[in-house]
């Protein structure tokens, strides 16, 4: 099975913009499905992410803030 990454974001963050670049370069060598979150239009997720976006969570652990390391990134993703 695939691990999941999960990245919480808004449309307007160049940070999350630069983290979803790393991912779709890490997915093309080691596959993962990715999914994105919004969090502009969720009170909850704005009140929980709101400050540290992009989140980047891997099998619903979180594994980055603001941002991503491609090199950590793949050892985690290998570790899975």
């Amino acid at each position: 099975m695939k691990p999941r990454v999960t990245i919480y974001g808004n449309p307007e963050c160049c940070l999350c913009d630069q983290a979803l670049e790393v991912l779709e370069e890490v997915r093309k060598r080691t596959p993962f499905e990715i999914e994105k979150r919004d969090i502009s239009g969720d009170a909850d997720l704005i009140e929980r992410y709101g400050l540290d976006i992009p989140v980047i969570l891997i099998d619903g652990q979180v594994a980055f803030k603001h941002r991503i390391d491609k090199d950590r990134l793949i050892a985690l993703l290998k570790g899975r």
